[in-house]
């Protein structure tokens, strides 16, 4: 028997991980920045009644990035033991000393550190009220709703619920200290429906908020994901042809994620976007303001302070199709010769990246009914296959399936078809804009029409 009782975790706060920062200045860093990121994960699926999958896990690291002048390195560890950190330390040190210097390198000016007060509405602790059995039972719930919905619907690739909890806390050495929290759950079916021919189809339905409160409930989740998979069956091949395309709001964030692909200041700066040097220009239509947004209280983008401290912000990225800013973090911005735009994305591991906030199409007056009624022949798209955008270039092409548009109204689903087009000429040719933004991740856009692209069919 043993009586030895549980190690408790060893607290970490804020004067803990800027103890670090002093320890590495100490050893001879310049300057030096920390970040410790612990978070939980709860994750089960299930198929057909049964539970398939179940991971409950737990994890804490921390990561340290040094500079000595222009060189600079990083090291992580999980072992936040004085014997770990001293290695953390010693590790990112011995690096250091033999990376190659950088002009560009190097921590943000201390002026340029600040945090969003108030309170975003980032932390609900509700994602972990429910025991684990009812957890699963959301799962059991979703899939079930989904398989009564329809008696073609005879097989699943599951239902799933998923809850997770964050905390990060940054501190470097020239001044700047903060800590967030965070917090997300999801339910999700996957029903598989049967022609009489024998024929299958599959498609999804989800709901992911920051609180379980405000989650939709789960038989309306798996409503909704049978009917977008029955209405896929008897679908067919049409000829290749240009006509206008209906993008969903699901697959019309692939237009919007091409975009946020070109601004990116790494892109930029490497001249490897087809936006590169066209700041200020034209590149789209008058009706296309697209907006990053880390400010929103409640967004899956939002946070009170980027990877590198600074403030987030809302910044207009095309204003009536003008480019009008990139995403840049402090490194891209240094080689533009430009300032930082909060957008700093930070893991535990070397340098910081660039990421948005709420990145999202400014919607429009039509609702989706209105824009496809006013289509005489077309294509609704649902689902995009495959990554088929070039970034340098501004090509675009995916394999496509969706319904196709009679006389304004649906008139069959249709698959096995590509959907090509250029970005540059896209942007222009984007002739209506939904009234149906909705955040479902950080990137949302409305429905669109879009006119000019090929369909490759048959």
């Amino acid at each position: 028997m043993n009586n030895t009782a549980p190690v408790a975790a060893q607290a970490i706060d804020i004067e803990f991980v800027s103890d670090i920062v002093a320890q590495a200045l100490r050893a001879g860093a310049t300057d030096a920045e920390a970040v410790f990121a612990e978070g939980d994960e709860f994750e089960t699926l299930v198929r057909l009644g049964q539970v398939e999958q179940l991971k409950e896990a737990g994890s804490r690291a921390l990561g340290l990035r040094v500079f000595q002048g222009q060189r600079t390195a990083s090291t992580t560890t999980s072992d936040v033991s004085p014997e770990g950190i001293s290695q953390l330390i010693s590790g990112a040190m011995a690096l250091v000393g033999i990376t190659s210097e950088d002009p560009c390198a190097g921590l943000p000016e201390a002026e340029d550190f600040g945090s969003i007060s108030g309170d975003l509405d980032l932390y609900y602790d509700d994602v972990y009220s429910l025991p684990p059995a009812e957890r699963i039972e959301y799962a059991r719930r979703a899939e079930a709703a989904a398989m009564a919905a329809d008696v073609r619907i005879q097989n699943s690739g599951g239902g799933s619920f998923d809850a997770a909890t964050g905390r990060k806390i940054l501190v470097n050495s020239r001044g700047f200290a903060g800590e967030s929290r965070r917090s997300s759950c999801s339910i999700s079916a996957q029903p598989i429906a049967m022609s009489p021919d024998g024929s299958m189809q599959r498609d999804y339905w989800f709901s992911s908020q920051r609180s379980l409160g405000l989650l939709d409930s789960p038989e309306s989740v798996g409503v909704e994901a049978a009917r977008r998979t029955v209405r896929k069956l008897g679908a067919r091949k049409v000829p290749t042809q240009k006509v206008p395309l209906v993008f969903a709001p699901e697959v019309a964030s692939s237009i919007l994620g091409a975009i946020l692909g070109a601004i990116n200041g790494n892109a930029v700066y490497r001249s490897s976007s087809f936006l590169a040097g066209k700041l200020g220009e034209m590149v789209g239509g008058t009706n296309l303001t697209v907006i990053d947004d880390g400010t929103m209280v409640g967004g899956f983008g939002s946070s009170y302070f980027d990877g590198e401290g600074l403030p987030t912000r809302r910044k207009v990225v095309l204003d009536r199709g003008r480019l009008t800013s990139y995403l840049l973090n402090t490194y891209t911005a240094r080689k533009l010769n430009m300032k930082s735009t909060g957008n700093a994305s930070r893991g535990l591991a070397g340098a910081p990246g660039i990421g948005p906030g709420n990145f999202y199409l400014e919607p429009g007056l039509k609702t989706p009914e209105q824009i496809v009624a006013e289509v005489p022949k077309g294509l609704y798209v649902t689902d995009l296959i495959g990554h088929g955008v070039n970034i340098v270039t501004g090509d675009y092409s995916h394999g496509a399936s969706g319904l196709w548009i009679e006389n304004g109204e649906f008139a069959y689903p249709v698959e096995e078809v590509t959907v090509a087009g250029n970005l540059n000429d896209m942007l222009h040719n984007i002739s209506e804009i939904g009234s149906d933004l909705i955040f479902r991740s950080s990137v949302a856009c409305p429905t669109l029409r879009v006119e000019g692209m090929t369909l490759a069919g048959e």
